[in-house]
């Protein structure tokens, strides 16, 4: 199923409809669809080098309106959220997701919204926790900017071998964040007295 859905994304980036296939995948992705936009902007890239920007934005933006409808989904619809999420095979999310917000905030959404986890996970927990809706778009908006700009980038000076070595290193990026989030919160924990408990990962 998802290989042939991950087909179908392929084929839109090479039809004459390709911009708005791309906004509407990068819409989706963000709040239910399961198949990451950057298989769609890597090779609209690659076959229009002058446009990447362009594409790179067109991907932000359509990304943060559908991570809105994924807040959306998790603040007004919480049953029907828990429940997407048990689908997602992501059963305890909301937990995790709790303990990790309340420790780190927005620095949750941004090292995970730059990893290859599906970002509607993060919307949608977002949204079930009543997290700050401001903060969130913005988050949103840095996270994902950078994550296909980067990808953008890549795709236009280096061609689309390197496509796998830059999954990896987002990943890497998004581990560094959340070191130096450990770090600054244990720094904190020492200065300030307090101590937290652990959040599940």
């Amino acid at each position: 199923m998802l290989r042939r859905l991950y087909d179908w994304v392929m084929g839109l980036a090479a039809s004459r409809h390709a911009p708005t296939s791309l906004f509407a995948v990068s819409f989706a992705e963000s709040s239910f669809f399961p198949v990451p936009p950057d298989i769609m902007l890597a090779p609209m890239v690659l076959a229009r080098p002058d446009r990447a920007w362009r594409y790179a934005a067109l991907c932000t933006l359509a990304s943060v309106l559908g991570g809105i409808v994924g807040y959306g989904i998790g603040f007004f619809f919480t049953a029907g959220a828990q429940q997407l999420l048990a689908m997602l095979g992501k059963p305890t999310a909301l937990a995790d997701a709790e303990c990790w917000y309340n420790q780190w905030g927005s620095w949750v959404i941004i090292a995970k919204g730059f990893t290859p986890i599906p970002f509607k996970l993060v919307t949608i927990t977002s949204g079930l926790l009543h997290f700050s809706f401001p903060i969130f778009v913005a988050a949103c908006t840095a996270t994902r900017a950078g994550r296909f700009f980067l990808v953008a980038f890549v795709v236009k000076k280096f061609g689309p071998t390197l496509l796998p070595v830059i999954e990896r290193r987002l990943a890497l990026v998004a581990g560094g964040l959340i070191l130096l989030l450990v770090i600054g919160l244990g720094a904190s924990h020492f200065l300030g007295g307090s101590s937290g408990g652990a959040c599940a990962g």
